[in-house]
């Protein structure tokens, strides 16, 4: 489904990404992992076409996106949940989710509003208070929710529970082990390993703009060295 192949991005002059691979399969959860400033976000931005890759490219079911606006990727079927959420402040949570709003051909159980209050209860308890009324966690339903709305083929969460209670952060992995059984694919960064070697079926380790290591969940975890030279764990 998804090809990234030896994408190099650049800030100016600095380069930030040398020679970057991964690839999520249909319907596997793939992570990116590392310390912070390592690349994850960065690599995220050259999937979505907000910044572009100098050299190398992205391909969606071989055909290439890393050179198209971020709305046009979109509308191929990725859907972002970006770090930070960035909801619509001014807008309420319906008219957030209803701003995303696509159906794609071909989706025999599409995401509508409904379907969204359904996976996130306390989001149709609030559709009527704007997004800057909302608490962190519920920021962070509301922004997958708004990801969920455009159909997506594959699903990228860029720091999924960062900075959220601990009730909230079980709630969004329940949320992404659901997904996961319905067949979704998801790319996601985060720095909970030990969720995240429940869900995933493949990791990226990234260090210094580098893939430095890959494998399931198994080998990370029998890997005590990995995640303590590159997790810090």
């Amino acid at each position: 489904m998804l090809q990234v192949k030896a994408i190099e991005t650049y800030y100016g002059s600095s380069q930030a990404l040398f020679g970057v691979d991964l690839q999520v399969e249909e319907g596997q959860v793939v992570t990116m992992l590392g310390r912070n400033g390592m690349g994850k976000t960065t690599t995220v931005s050259s999937i979505m076409g907000m910044r572009s890759p100098k050299r190398g490219e992205v391909t969606l079911d071989g055909r290439k996106v890393s050179h198209l606006e971020s709305y046009k990727v979109a509308r191929l079927g990725i859907g972002l949940v970006p770090e930070g959420r960035r909801v619509f402040p001014n807008l309420n949570v319906r008219e957030n989710l209803l701003a995303a709003a696509s159906q794609r051909q071909g989706n025999a159980s599409p995401w509508t509003l409904q379907r969204v209050y359904e996976l996130f209860p306390r989001l149709q308890e609030r559709q009527l208070n704007m997004g800057n009324q909302l608490s962190g966690g519920e920021q962070q339903m509301l922004a997958i929710g708004r990801a969920l709305m455009i159909n997506p083929r594959l699903l990228i969460l860029d720091e999924a529970t960062e900075g959220l209670a601990p009730i909230i952060r079980d709630e969004i992995w329940a949320c992404l082990t659901y997904l996961k059984s319905q067949g979704q694919s998801i790319l996601v960064i985060d720095k909970n390993l030990d969720a995240l070697l429940r869900i995933a079926d493949h990791h990226f380790v990234l260090e210094k703009g580098r893939v430095v290591w890959q494998g399931n969940s198994a080998q990370l975890q029998q890997d005590p060295q990995v995640q303590h030279r590159y997790l810090g764990i």
